[in-house]
């Protein structure tokens, strides 16, 4: 059975990276990536046209989100993690850990906030405002709370593959590709307000952010210890490999979690890096910011005690 939709993977070869990386299209994702990056270079065009300035860091870090993951779902990677567990633990990973932070990084959102034109009538709704509607809405402070994000974020682990729902989403292509846009969706919203790059219903303090980041993390290290340490193979899916790959399920499953346990791992260490930078930034533009309204209150000081000088100095003669 074609699981891919894209090609047959009954006679796959064994697995090597050059094969991996051969161009294989899935081509819901191939759109989407396309359609990413066109909206997100015509709105940093719109704001240079128009005079104003867009970091280029942020166009690399978003370039390279929707590249990862056409990289993970465009080619024989996602061929082959449709019948090795270890590989399609690395599309999970890519997915909803390190595209998450890369498209974040660009700070879409703000882009937009930026770029959307305005209502062009006053009392009626423009791109901007239904925006600005959406991330103040009650659904997007649900989804965006540590109370939901962090459990979510540890039920696309335990939730999927402890439980006959990924087999069942592994039969169709829809399912695969529901699968995949859920795991990239769940990073994106677990990220999102530890990142704290674009505007959102919260905006923990630095320390908040570092606890609600590795508050995840001991359940993931945990899902690859136990994928690791099982007896025998835990998901059907995998459990009889084709074989033209030459592998056995049950070392498979054993590369599955040490990928689990050891890539979230690289992640967290950026975001946390980049928190700390961020922390620090803060806190210089808050000295500075302190230093010019000392200076200020300085100068009317001064100008206050050179009045009151001439005042005597007037009083004497």
């Amino acid at each position: 059975m074609d699981h891919s939709g894209h090609g047959m993977t009954m006679d796959l070869p064994p697995f090597t990276l050059g094969r991996g990386l051969q161009y294989s299209p899935d081509y819901f994702f191939l759109t989407g990536c396309l359609l990413a990056l066109a909206a997100y270079g015509y709105a940093v065009l719109r704001l240079r046209r128009r005079g104003d300035r867009w970091s280029p860091g942020r166009v690399v870090a978003f370039t390279i989100g929707v590249l990862t993951i056409a990289l993970t779902m465009c080619t024989k990677l996602n061929d082959y993690g449709m019948v090795m567990f270890s590989v399609h633990m690395v599309q999970h990973m890519v997915m909803s850990m390190v595209s998450p932070i890369l498209l974040l990084l660009g700070a879409p959102v703000t882009l937009a906030l930026r770029a959307l034109p305005v209502a062009s009538r006053r009392g009626h709704k423009g791109p901007r405002e239904v925006l600005l509607a959406v991330l103040h809405s009650g659904f997007v402070r649900v989804i965006s709370h540590p109370a939901f994000t962090i459990p979510i974020f540890i039920a696309s682990l335990y939730g999927l593959y402890f439980t006959p729902l990924f087999d069942f989403l592994m039969r169709s292509d829809a399912g695969h590709i529901a699968m995949m846009v859920y795991f990239l969706a769940v990073g994106l919203v677990f990220f999102w307000p530890i990142m704290g790059v674009d505007p959102g219903p919260h905006r923990p303090g630095y320390v908040m952010r570092m606890l609600e980041l590795f508050a995840g993390m001991p359940f993931h290290a945990f899902f690859g210890i136990a994928l690791m340490m099982a007896s025998e193979p835990m998901v059907n899916a995998y459990r009889h490999p084709m074989a033209s790959l030459g592998i056995d399920a049950l070392s498979d499953q054993t590369a599955a979690g040490g990928i689990a346990w050891s890539f979230s791992e690289i992640p967290s260490v950026l975001v946390l890096i980049a928190l700390v930078f961020q922390w620090y930034n803060s806190e210089q533009r808050e000295s500075r910011r302190s230093d010019r309204a000392a200076d200020r209150d300085g100068d009317k000081e001064l100008v206050a005690y050179n009045a009151y000088l001439a005042s005597l100095q007037t009083r004497g003669r």
